[in-house]
Parts: C-alpha cells; structure tokens; sequence
C-alpha cells in the first residue's frame, strides 16, 4: 500500500497543544511558546507513526462561516470574541500570537498548508480527502465532526483521533466507527454525520432535536437507513416505526433538521488552495530559516525532533 496522505486538523492540534504545554515554555524573550513547541513535537510524532508520503496542515481561513451562520445563526455563537462584529473567535489572549510562529516553522520546514477561503479546515480536509484516488488518507483530529469522512472507496479514508492525546490516538474507518456508535458499517460517515445532526452539539451550537441523544439518534439513523427517509417517515401516515414521542420531537425540530445538515456536512466542493505541493521533505525548504526560529523562539529541540523524523521518514 502507498504512504498515506496525512491531513492535519492544524487548529485543533494547536490548541491541544497551548493546553498540554505549559506556558513556563518561554522563549529568551519571555514570550510563551507552549503551544509552538507542543504542535512542533505533534507534528513530529505523527510523521514518525504514520511515515506519510505527503502531508497538508489545513487551516481555518473562516472558523464561523457565513453560509453555516445564515443557516443556523447559534453556530459557534458562544465562542464569538466579546465586542467583535462575529467574525473572531475567543482565543486565549497567549496562543494568538503564537499561531504566526507555527505557521512560520511550517513554512520553513517545507511542510504545505492549505485553506479555501469562506470555509472551516474540517471543509479543506473533506475536499482533499475526497478528492484523492491514488493514496490512502489519513485525517489527524480531536474533531469527531470529521468522523463523517471514513470510507474505504475510492481509496481508504481513515479519521486519526487525537481527543485523547497523541500518544493515545484512535483509528477509525468504517467497521470502526460503525462498533463504536451501534451505526451501520455501510456508509458509516454519512449515518455518523445524521447522527451528529439528530444529537446535536452544545460545543458547536447545535441544540440537536430535544428528547433524542446520541443512542437512539443512532438507532433511528439504522433503522431508516438515513436523515432523509427519517424525515420522510414523520408525515407518512403508514409509517409503523417511529415512536409517538420520536414522531413528536422530529416534528417540533422540523425547521433545525431543514437546515442543521448543511452546518454539520463537511462542505468537499471547498475551493482549496494549497501555499505549496505536498510531498513530504526530507530537509527544510529554507534551512537558513527553519535555524534561526530555533534560536529566536527558543525551539531548537523541538525543531531538532521535526528534523529528525523528516529524515527518517525519507529513508
């Protein structure tokens, strides 16, 4: 089998990484680095388990897309900058300044980012992942949302979780998945993506449909086969499936399910723009460069480790 693609939930690492490391992390200037030393080490982790042949650290170029919040205006509300106009995100006042810096060490690493503007990571990632026919995909997440992604045709598409940390990352593909939530194997992403709709997501501002968890919005979902016949089975007068209570609550939610799937559904029409091709290198693109971070941010064993398993992965 080739080397897989390896796509990184860039965002969500980082901020994994800003509360995993603590900010005594400083750089000779005092500034904290925690979150630029821990997505760095990440970063070199995660190419030493999966030896990718390529990889793309996806970028949020809209975290609360319009499109999302004229379809369902709670999306993300409660994470929204107090005194912005809605576009910026409440970023602890020490990791804002250091995503600069990663992105720095990125660039000069050689390692590609993509973004597409108008739309979430999560959309960059369903767009390359569904777009590639010739290697495996492997999507580096603390995201369930992403779990929607897993397929096995035209090529493999398997979901990375990091929700626990690195050193304790599951793999889901479908069978995977499907044991995990009791969904059918067939078509497991789209039945997860039905089930997130149904369950909802107060991290997200989804309310979901009062009355229906994440068991039997499963239940429902392999019972139906999928949203659309579930919706459909509400108003079919012949339908002997659905409870009165499940019958009632869809019909209370009925405008929340009209347009929740267009806010879970990773969008993979997403026009994705890549800042440079994606093989993995061997060596930094700007040595010069990547060097001088080491010594500015005071990074140099983090930068030292990335080298490392660069080399490593290209022998």
């Amino acid at each position: 089998m080739n080397a897989p693609l390896v796509l990184i939930d860039a965002a969500s690492l980082w901020f994994r990484a800003f509360y995993a490391v603590p900010e005594s992390m400083t750089a000779p200037d005092g500034t904290p680095v925690n979150a630029v030393r821990g997505f760095t080490d990440m970063v070199a982790r995660l190419i030493g388990d999966r030896r990718p042949g390529r990889l793309v650290a996806c970028l949020d170029a809209d975290w609360r897309p319009a499109f999302r919040v004229a379809a369902l205006p709670s999306y993300k509300a409660h994470r929204v900058a107090e005194g912005s106009d809605g576009s910026e995100e409440e970023v602890p006042d020490t990791l804002g300044p250091q995503v600069p810096v990663i992105l720095d060490v990125l660039d000069a690493a050689g390692i590609a980012t993509a973004e597409a503007d108008g739309y979430e990571a999560d959309d960059v990632i369903g767009a390359l992942a569904f777009a590639e026919t010739k290697d495996p995909v492997e999507v580096v997440t603390g995201d369930r949302d992403l779990f929607q992604l897993v397929r096995d045709q035209p090529v493999p598409v398997r979901v990375v979780y990091v929700g626990k940390g690195i050193a304790k990352a599951e793999t889901f593909g479908p069978l995977e998945l499907a044991a995990k939530y009791a969904l059918p194997e067939k078509e497991a992403g789209a039945a997860y993506a039905a089930m997130a709709v149904l369950r909802g997501d107060p991290s997200d501002g989804l309310p979901g449909v009062a009355g229906i968890g994440e068991k039997t919005a499963a239940k429902l979902i392999t019972q139906f086969g999928s949203l659309d016949a579930l919706i459909a089975a509400v108003d079919d007068p012949m339908d002997r499936v659905l409870t009165a209570r499940a019958r009632t609550s869809l019909t209370a939610a009925a405008d929340y399910l009209a347009v929740a799937p267009k806010v879970v559904n990773v969008a993979v029409d997403a026009p994705v723009r890549m800042y440079r091709e994606d093989p993995l290198p061997a060596t930094p693109a700007d040595p010069a460069r990547f060097a001088a971070l080491g010594r500015r941010w005071g990074i140099d064993r983090s930068l030292d480790r990335l080298l490392k398993a660069l080399k490593a992965n290209a022998s």
